[in-house]
C-alpha cells in the first residue's frame, strides 16, 4: 500500500493526519486508532512522512497563487527532506503543480530565479 493510500484510508475513516513539527505524524481523534494501525503506519512511517511533506508543499505553492492574484508562478524551494537533492514545488495559475529534484551539488538558486523571470515575460 502507498502512503497516499494509506492517507487516503486514515481520511475515510474520518482520522486527522497531520505532521507536527519535529517530523512525527499525528493522528486525532485517538479513540479510533487501533493497534493495528499503529503497527501499519510504523511499518510506512518514512513514506507517509515524505508524503505529508509532498502536500505541505503544494498548499503552501497553492496559497502564495492565491494571496497573490497577479501571479502566474509559485515556487517553494526544500533543502532539508533530501540529503542529496533540493525540492522545487512550482505551481503555474489555473494549470498544475509539479515538483523537481535537483542535485545540491548543481543547485543555483540565483538561475531560478532568472528562468522564472524569463518565463513570465514573453
Amino acid at each position: 500500500m502507498e502512503a497516499i493510500e494509506i492517507i487516503e484510508y486514515l481520511k475515510q475513516r474520518d482520522l486527522t493526519v497531520s505532521l507536527a513539527d519535529d517530523h512525527t505524524i499525528e493522528l486525532s481523534p485517538a479513540e479510533k486508532i487501533t493497534h493495528e494501525l499503529i503497527e501499519r503506519l510504523r511499518k510506512y512511517k518514512p513514506a507517509i512522512i515524505e508524503e505529508l511533506k509532498r502536500q505541505q508543499r503544494r498548499q503552501k505553492v497553492l496559497q502564495m497563487l492565491a494571496e497573490n492574484p497577479g501571479t502566474q508562478r509559485a515556487i517553494v524551494t526544500d533543502t532539508e527532506s533530501d540529503p542529496d537533492n533540493v525540492i522545487l514545488t512550482i505551481a503555474i495559475r489555473d494549470q498544475y503543480t509539479f515538483e523537481m529534484l535537483v542535485l545540491k551539488t548543481k543547485y543555483d538558486g540565483f538561475a531560478i530565479l532568472e528562468m522564472i523571470h524569463q518565463g513570465s515575460v514573453h
